[in-house]
């Protein structure tokens, strides 16, 4: 699990001098309180949601062209004409199930943008490449352009090397690789 993963990592650096050992303490209690509600969660993630009669008629419907109409599925539009409010209820009771391993993911991914190292980068002819270190390969990369540049990053990347190469568009034909060396921000994130 990722958790522990990252829980094994953060617990190398309690021995590091100029640590914040309470700060510390407090992410790996954190971590280890999630990954006990991991482990202890009774049946698969979202178990309760499949079992539900009324999104599972929507679910089988909707793969049918038109077949959300509301001859089809007249409970589903009963609901789309309640109020907002009792809406968004269903809505949060649906998706509480999830609460869990939306916080686990949210700290997880909370703690390798906040890894994130940034450099100033040039793309000649459009096209950056960059190998990766197999022994701390990138979690996450972000590229940050200009708004003046009248391109797109198009990221593609794999287990020893990722490649930015910056497209333009005329959103009639296909993009094509821009011509012009591209200035740009790259941000990488490790653990």
């Amino acid at each position: 699990m990722e958790l522990e993963r990252i829980s094994t990592g953060l617990a190398r650096l309690e021995q590091t001098p100029g640590i914040d050992h309470k700060m510390l303490t407090s992410l790996l209690d954190e971590i280890d309180r999630l990954v006990d509600l991991l482990h202890g969660a009774q049946g698969q993630i979202g178990h309760q949601l499949r079992q539900n009669e009324f999104l599972s008629s929507i679910k089988q419907r909707s793969s049918i062209s038109g077949g959300s109409c509301d001859f089809d599925l007249p409970s589903y539009h009963y609901w789309l004409e309640r109020s907002t409010e009792k809406r968004l209820e269903d809505l949060q009771l649906w998706i509480s199930s999830f609460a869990d391993i939306r916080a686990a993911i949210s700290l997880i991914l909370k703690l390798i943008r906040d890894s994130a190292t940034s450099t100033n980068e040039v793309a000649e002819s459009g096209f950056f490449q960059r190998t990766l270190e197999t022994s701390a390969p990138f979690q996450l990369i972000r590229v940050t352009m200009p708004e003046n540049i009248s391109c797109f990053a198009e990221i593609s990347g794999g287990k020893h090397r990722f490649t930015v190469r910056f497209m333009s568009t005329n959103f009639q034909d296909r993009p094509t690789q821009s011509s012009q060396d591209i200035a740009f921000i790259l941000t990488t994130c490790a653990i």
